[in-house]
């Protein structure tokens, strides 16, 4: 082994140079490329897998993250909490998602993504785990171990759409980004049916927890097996509770409401993202501004719905379904749309710090601190302890969603104003060769550009 060099085939496993992972492995033959293999590194048949390892651990997370809230009145029983309280459950994951994301975007920029992921995902299941056999009177601990959660999953989060941009390129990317966000709404409506029957089974909420742990240790493995890192930019051509028994026909209404919510939720998220994506599509015929009109064109029609969903929730049962449908699925236009946004124009190396910086102004904006803000309104709104006022004051903090849909489709109105100057910037982007050197003056160093000290 004396005077061995290490190249892309024998890197280290950390190192980003394990990237490449060879083109001489697949065919035998040093310099040739297999016909199916793409400038990635990467065949297609491999690139197919990749994607659809990738979208079902994104389904695991949003399948963890909703589990709770399936859970979530036994869970305030059990620990004896309120509405505030029980939204630091949600806020508590987000803070320590959010601030971790830039951490794991720096990491992801640099090395090894597909390890990255797999410790990040196994100290999620890990996580997880634990936080099912948390005592009732250990509140923080749940609290501590939802907030370990976020490690996880910010790990995965921001590199796992840079991975698939690495792939695939222009239309091609947006489907398969498409295919990797459907995996939110459905993993958000699997979760809240999954974590309400499991809990309803057992019979013991801590029960709901340990599902998706085992689920993500599978996909540790094959990500470990099947998972192959693409050079990055290569396909762009750029240089590198407690129960009681009661009638089988009140145990079917009771679980229908959990069903009809976690169902709507899935298939108003296939259909939102589906047809944003087709949408953008065509109307990128008409005009380069077509993905931030979209974007805006379906939080401004979710607004109504979502207040009317609200308003209505008490009054009518079928009206509020309705007005959900059709509030999530305008909602749900912009998920694969916005991610495609962000890639594009930001240069390949820099994708992973910029979904860090996507996802910690998102959640800072948004969901970190949400689900507190609606519980405290909610107990300050609150006169009595009665169940009227329990919903009412409750329905009257969520009023606050549909006004927050209002400000975002406004922002993504102004987006459209710059969108085609960032993107031209991007990808024209090259790095400059006229970089600064040390040279002498007046007794000590300065740095000026090479170009300056040139004859």
């Amino acid at each position: 082994l004396a005077g061995f060099e290490p190249t892309s085939d024998s890197a280290p496993f950390f190192s980003d140079d394990s990237e490449a992972e060879g083109t001489e492995e697949l065919d035998g033959a040093p310099g040739q490329r297999p016909d199916d293999l793409s400038p990635s590194g990467v065949s297609r048949v491999r690139s197919v897998l990749t994607v659809s390892i990738l979208c079902y651990i994104n389904l695991l997370n949003y399948m963890d993250r909703f589990t709770v809230a399936g859970v979530l009145p036994d869970i305030e029983r059990y620990f004896r909490i309120d509405d505030g309280k029980s939204g630091l459950l949600q806020t508590v994951f987000i803070c320590s998602y959010m601030f971790l994301a830039p951490f794991f975007g720096y990491l992801g920029d640099r090395y090894n993504r597909k390890l990255i992921m797999s410790v990040g995902i196994s100290f999620w299941s890990l996580v997880t785990l634990a936080s099912s056999y948390t005592p009732k009177e250990y509140f923080w601990a749940l609290l501590l171990t939802r907030g370990l959660v976020g490690v996880g999953e910010a790990s995965y989060s921001t590199i796992a759409p840079t991975i698939i941009a690495d792939l695939y390129v222009k239309e091609k990317r947006t489907q398969m980004l498409s295919i990797f966000y459907f995996a939110i709404p459905v993993g958000s409506g699997l979760g809240y049916i999954v974590g309400s029957k499991v809990d309803y089974a057992a019979k013991d909420w801590h029960w709901a927890l340990r599902v998706t742990p085992g689920l993500g240790l599978i996909a540790v493995v094959l990500l470990l097996l099947v998972v192959q890192e693409p050079k990055r930019g290569a396909v762009e051509a750029r240089p590198e509770h407690h129960l009681h028994q009661t009638s089988w026909v009140a145990d079917v209404k009771a679980l229908s409401k959990n069903l009809y919510f976690g169902i709507i939720t899935c298939v108003t998220g296939v259909l939102g993202v589906a047809s944003g994506v087709e949408a953008s599509r065509r109307l990128r015929k008409r005009t380069p501004r077509a993905d931030p009109l979209v974007c805006a064109t379906g939080l401004l029609l979710s607004a109504p719905f979502l207040y009317l969903a609200i308003v209505f929730a008490q009054a009518s049962t079928i009206a509020t379904y309705v007005f959900i449908f059709l509030g999530e699925t305008f909602l749900s236009m912009n998920w694969a749309i916005v991610a495609d946004i962000l890639l594009y124009v930001v240069v390949p190396t820099r994708r992973s710090t910029a979904e860090a910086f996507q996802i910690v102004l998102s959640h800072l904006l948004g969901d970190a601190g949400s689900p507190y803000l609606i519980g405290v309104v909610s107990d300050s709104l609150r006169k009595t302890d009665s169940y009227l006022w329990q919903f009412r004051s409750l329905q009257l903090s969520l009023l606050l969603c549909a006004f927050v849909a209002v400000g975002g489709g406004a922002f993504f109105l102004a987006t459209a104003l710059f969108i085609e100057g960032d993107r031209h910037r991007a990808e024209n982007y090259a790095p400059s060769d006229d970089e600064p050197i040390a040279v002498p003056k007046s007794g000590r160093t300065a740095r000026v550009p090479v170009s300056s000290v040139l004859i």
